[in-house]
């Protein structure tokens, strides 16, 4: 398991979009639109200098998280990669870890969602096609 990104909730893309990457000199390196199903729209960036990446993370009206906005508290999830979503996600529930709803079968096996002792959100995703249960 490796630290992948952090995640920040964001009130208007576009807006945090141009800031984080006219202002700060993040790149652009996907992004992908989960509002289809309840979800938001996401852009990952990277530092060019450091590597380190950062998910912006907007909820339309109607999303699953669409929740009102308190400023200081944008930290959406912390990504982490890992081997086996499924095995993770029920490791990280024996040692302490609180579901959310959104487990492993409910993304096709690639990724779930876990609250930390202080409900932050953690998700863990695999890049390898999840073996079948």
């Amino acid at each position: 398991m490796h630290l992948e990104y952090f995640g920040i909730r964001v009130t208007d893309l576009e807006r945090s979009l141009k800031f984080y990457t006219d202002a700060l000199g993040l790149k652009e390196v996907k992004r992908g639109d989960m509002s289809s199903n309840g979800g938001g729209i996401w852009i990952h960036l990277r530092d060019p200098e450091s590597g380190q990446k950062l998910e912006l993370n907007y909820y339309p009206e109607g999303s699953h998280f669409d929740s009102p906005y308190v400023a200081g508290e944008g930290l959406d999830h912390i990504g982490f990669i890992v081997d086996d979503v499924r095995k993770t996600y029920n490791e990280l529930l024996s040692k302490g870890a609180e579901p959310t709803g959104i487990d492993p079968k409910a993304t096709q096996g690639w990724a779930a969602f876990l609250k930390d002792p202080d409900g932050n959100w953690i998700g863990i995703y695999q890049h390898a096609e999840p073996k079948p249960e």
